[in-house]
């Protein structure tokens, strides 16, 4: 009887744990049902290179592409002392279009490689840029002291 009992409970758990804002194409209230894709292209080379894109009825877009490169990566072996050699890796650039629910159209590209991920659009936000001076430590005039001799005893000489 336990055992239907907890099994009862994972059941409705499960049934009940989908996010409150999701509900199907079919309801009547869901603003995205009418949404589709429009156009897609997916092209993937022997070479390791791809490319692909989408577009929306809703105006939104994407496209990416990857291209393999040769760069410098480490390799650590088991004891983890790095080794730096040419490794391939992947390098990618692409964009997205959007509108934003308040009308303004958002664009944004990026690119990432061995410089890391690099995004650029005009709706992104910048750090304030600080000019000042920074401080400067103050200098002290002090003399040094005087060397007293010792006899190797511990001991002063005079």
């Amino acid at each position: 009887m336990k055992l239907f009992v907890i099994a009862a409970v994972l059941v409705v758990a499960a049934a009940t744990s989908y996010p409150s804002n999701y509900a199907p194409s079919s309801y009547k209230d869901n603003k995205y049902a009418g949404i589709t894709i429009v156009s897609q292209s997916d092209e993937r080379n022997l070479d390791g290179s791809s490319k692909w894109s989408y577009a929306g009825s809703d105006y939104t877009t994407r496209e990416e592409s990857q291209v393999q490169k040769k760069m410098q990566g480490a390799s650590y072996d088991s004891y983890g002392k790095a080794t730096y050699e040419d490794v391939m890796g992947n390098t990618n650039k692409g964009s997205s279009y959007w509108v934003s629910p308040e009308g303004e159209k958002i664009t944004l590209t990026w690119s990432a490689d061995e410089a890391g991920f690099q995004p650029k659009g005009d709706h992104l936000p910048v750090a304030p840029v600080h000019e000042y001076e920074l401080p400067v430590a103050p200098v002290h005039e002090y003399e040094l002291p005087v060397h007293i001799p010792f006899n190797g005893k511990g001991y002063k000489i005079y």
